[in-house]
């Protein structure tokens, strides 16, 4: 039987933080867990969109606990301060959903200096949840997810030049920030199953999926012609949100999910349909590889992961 989120227990007295909430899958994953009773976190960058996102989850459900948090994953400076805000609000966390991020940008920089796209796909999310981590872990049953992409099978670490300082390709790194979602995500399943911490590390991805994602690219490189390619795909293609974000909701949700699994969608290409357990490249399982990205990244963004040390 194909998963829906009517298969989503009741998530009264559960809290979540769900990142870039303000659109797409996240809105939608946001307003589910709302609607099923949890509280959650819009953790979003633009006040002004996530106002209007607390106002659609609040017509969607009266009675959804929900509040909005600044979140700039492109600024460590911004994470670390939502990170401190959380923390003396919440001293539980069952669940936070990394799943804010860019796609095929032109190039840019963070305000730390990183490539944009692993900066904020990758490395705002590693500081995240390493800031969250001791929240997390003393909350039973909590779960980190983190939503990747197809577009890892196209990806690979560039270890000479992960900032695209000698040579850039928009679409070439977004798959590399992607691919990195997913070493991050096995590698944090592994330490925490070698310290015997029942938090659970999953990822996720939406299969092809209409959102304003993929509008940005073309927008900030002035090309009428890209984004009239990406509005073509997105209605002859491309799944709702409401599906796209069924993966997510899965991995968070499910009962019987299990450590260090990923969901996509069942569909072909896993580009539409009901989310079930898929794999991921050999590349992302490659151990060496993801202690290293996990070595480097704690390097660029000096948050240590004290608890899994």
């Amino acid at each position: 039987m194909a998963w829906t989120s009517t298969a989503i227990p009741d998530q009264r007295g559960k809290t979540f933080v769900v990142t870039g909430a303000n659109s797409g899958i996240g809105l939608e994953a946001a307003a589910v867990l709302a609607e099923k009773g949890a509280h959650v976190v819009l953790a979003c960058r633009s006040p002004s969109r996530a106002k209007d996102a607390l106002e659609s989850i609040t017509k969607r459900s009266v009675d959804a606990s929900v509040e909005v948090m600044s979140l700039d994953l492109s600024s460590l400076k911004s994470v670390r301060t939502f990170a401190s805000e959380l923390a003396s609000k919440h001293t539980k966390l069952d669940g936070l959903v990394n799943n804010a991020g860019l796609m095929a940008l032109p190039y840019g920089r963070t305000e730390d200096g990183f490539e944009m796209q692993l900066g904020t796909n990758h490395l705002g999310h590693f500081a995240l949840t390493g800031l969250l981590l001791p929240t997390l872990v003393a909350t039973k049953g909590s779960r980190v997810v983190n939503v990747a992409s197809t577009a890892h099978r196209w990806g690979r670490m560039r270890w000479d030049d992960l900032m695209g300082e000698r040579r850039y390709d928009a679409w070439a790194w977004y798959g590399q920030s992607k691919l990195a979602n997913l070493l991050f995500t096995y590698e944090l399943c592994r330490r925490l199953e070698e310290k015997k911490i029942e938090t659970l590390a999953l990822a996720c991805h939406p299969g092809y999926t209409a959102t304003a994602l993929q509008h940005k690219g073309p927008e900030m490189e002035g090309s009428r012609v890209k984004g009239l390619f990406m509005t073509v795909g997105n209605k002859l293609l491309a799944q709702g949100p409401a599906m796209g974000a069924l993966p997510t909701l899965r991995a968070l949700c499910d009962p019987s999910a299990k450590n260090g699994e990923y969901y996509g969608p069942g569909g072909l290409f896993e580009m539409i349909g009901a989310p079930i357990v898929v794999r991921s490249t050999k590349a992302s399982y490659d151990r060496e590889a993801q202690r290293r990205l996990w070595q480097e990244s704690e390097r660029l963004t000096n948050v240590r992961f004290d608890s899994l040390a």
